[in-house]
């Protein structure tokens, strides 16, 4: 096959031409030129190609092309393992057939038997669905199949993984005779091939992976703990790689939950999608990682099917696979259609021998590491707290640097740093008689001086705030200067939830003690920025990555607007509502043999 082919090279149609224009596919993939003409011919297949390469299309275009006729009937069915890939596959099909009229219907488990009837009564010319839904509208009748002219099993080996042989065996059954048959899939197993060879007519075999089904741009690591996949040694493998998104898998749907409660503590943006969430819960999950506002979708290897998002660079192993083949379909949410992506995996000693299974099987060697040790995690902790520090310091006096001097030369210079930072650092009251600690940046337009006094007046009296006429300018400060005391928390105090407060809700920042954020320093900044009053913020906790606060509820749309735009030493903010539940900081985040970091608890007097 000639590496130079074109989409021109294969004759479209016009219409074809059009879609596959705007669609933007510049080049067809290597399995779209090595499938296009036997499939345009009307023969059987058997593809076996690795997952992200374009196969979806590889099917599509012919059929689109070539099979599908005009009338408005059934003429093509496709079966998917999961609603999420069936919504995927269906969704290209009305781009690449937008100009040829060609209906596509999802058919899946969960959403209305009706709606789906009405529109397979539309005139619906391509059915996709996941295999016990379409069998269910077979044995009803409400899916003629009369016409139609090809089936195509996408993803067939993890159809018969998840245990749906008896469904496909029936829906195959029961379609007519001589229409084609295309099988697509990243493995083969024995009863795939036991399948293909019950079901179709001297099928054509493209092999594109037999002997590597991983795609070529993933790097795969390998990291082993006594433990295996634990909640506190994901958290420091993330601590190490520092993905941006990722797709986290776990072997059982209670596991997900826990995974994702654990990283929803340590201050991540994370959700879980098993089986057992509704439709509705499983929509909502999926939109907040399309749009980006979930970086960490912690998943069973059954709902991730079919998630394609671009911006996942990682997928975490934290339950190692038992399976081979899990491994490759797991690995292949990311590095899709050319994109680059990291595969780590957590090894407990039960997994050495999947491990070793899965580097005889497709020669899949992972990089292997170790997970840090007590002592350099707390070095690395500490390395932090120093960058944060020093992140955090502003514009100092010629005073202050001599003395600084003078200071580090002293014979008791480390102890004197030590009591500065513990006292400054780690948690201080601010009433005690010390020097001042440096402003942070906050980059924002501070609301005008009548302005914040009308507003925090009248919340302090408990009425909505009101416009002001403008008033001369006086030369006396508008507001006395607040005191904000910083207290050790009481555990009993910091385990509650921000937001749990009568009357109040959780408001969550995207910066932390990383960016050297101080409790006090926020309350100010809710303050001068969002104008509020003392009685308006509640309790604020400051963690690694996040800061949580308690803000009074009618007042949350208000801040958020207010803190749109805002920045805190050069990082912004970020402000959300938070629907995360506070908690102490996870075992795994801290060191057992270093002092606990408490929690800051702010109250303004």
């Amino acid at each position: 096959m000639s590496d130079e082919q074109t989409f021109e090279s294969f004759g479209l149609s016009e219409p074809v031409r059009r879609a596959v224009a705007e669609v933007g596919y510049a080049s067809p993939t290597l399995v779209q030129q090595a499938t296009f003409q036997t499939i345009a011919e009307g023969k059987d297949v058997i593809v076996q190609s690795r997952t992200g390469s374009g196969k979806t299309a590889a099917f599509a275009l012919p059929l689109i092309d070539r099979v599908i006729k005009p009338a408005r009937h059934v003429q093509v069915m496709v079966l998917c393992p999961t609603r999420e890939l069936a919504l995927q596959v269906a969704g290209e099909f009305e781009r690449l057939g937008k100009f040829n009229d060609v209906g596509v219907a999802p058919i899946y488990g969960g959403a209305g038997m009706q709606q789906q009837i009405d529109m397979l009564k539309a005139g619906a010319k391509v059915v996709v669905g996941t295999p016990g839904r379409m069998l269910d509208h077979l044995r009803r009748k409400t899916l003629d199949v009369s016409n139609l002219r090809a089936i195509v099993l996408d993803e067939g080996d993890e159809m018969l993984s998840m245990g749906f042989a008896e469904e496909l065996n029936a829906i195959l059954g029961l379609l007519p005779k001589g229409r084609q048959a295309l099988i697509f899939s990243a493995t083969m197993p024995d009863a795939m091939s036991r399948m293909a060879a019950r079901h179709q007519r001297e099928p054509v075999t493209i092999a594109l992976s037999s002997d590597h089904v991983a795609p070529d741009g993933i790097v795969h690591h390998a990291y082993f703990s006594a433990s295996g996949g634990s909640v506190p040694d994901l958290l420091k493998v993330l601590e190490i790689e520092k993905p941006k998104a990722a797709l986290v898998f776990c072997n059982t749907k209670a596991e997900t939950e826990m995974v994702a409660r654990g990283l929803q503590n340590a201050g991540y943006r994370a959700e879980y999608l098993n089986g057992d969430l509704a439709q509705n819960d499983r929509e909502r999950v999926m939109g907040l990682l399309r749009e980006e506002r979930v970086d960490f979708l912690v998943a069973t290897d059954v709902a991730a099917r079919g998630i394609d998002v671009p911006h996942l660079s990682h997928v975490i192993h934290c339950g190692f696979p038992e399976s081979p083949e899990a491994y490759v379909h797991r690995s292949g949410r990311t590095g899709r259609a050319g994109r680059t992506g990291t595969a780590i995996s957590l090894i407990g000693p039960h997994d050495i021998g999947n491990l070793y299974l899965l580097r005889l099987t497709y020669g899949i060697r992972p990089i292997e590491r170790t997970l840090p040790s007590a002592a350099e995690n707390r070095t690395r902790i500490e390395a932090a707290r120093v960058d944060s520090l020093v992140a955090a310091a502003g514009k100092v006096s010629d005073d202050a640097m001599v003395l600084a001097k003078r200071l580090l030369t002293h014979d008791d210079a480390e102890r004197a740093v030590a009591w500065l930072v513990e006292r400054f650092v780690m948690g201080v009251r601010e009433d005690d008689v010390m020097p001042p600690v440096p402003q942070p940046r906050v980059s924002a337009p501070a609301p005008a001086p009548v302005e914040a006094e009308a507003k925090s007046e009248a919340r302090a009296n408990g009425r909505p705030p009101r416009e002001r006429a403008p008033r001369r300018e006086r030369t006396e400060a508008v507001e006395p200067e607040r005191k904000i005391e910083v207290r050790h928390a009481d555990p009993k105090i910091s385990d509650e939830t921000p937001g749990e407060e009568v009357g109040m809700e959780g408001l969550e920042l995207a910066v932390g003690r990383r960016e050297g954020v101080r409790a006090g320093e926020v309350a100010r900044l809710l303050r001068d920025v969002g104008g509020l009053a003392k009685s308006d913020v509640g309790r604020i906790h400051v963690r690694d990555r996040v800061t949580l606060v308690s803000v009074r509820a009618e007042l949350i749309d208000e801040l958020l607007e207010a803190l749109a735009d805002v920045k805190y030493n050069d990082a912004p903010v970020s402000a959300r509502r938070s629907d995360v539940a506070e908690a102490p900081e996870p075992a795994a985040a801290q060191e057992p043999a270093a002092a606990p970091e408490p929690a800051a608890v702010v109250a303004a007097d």
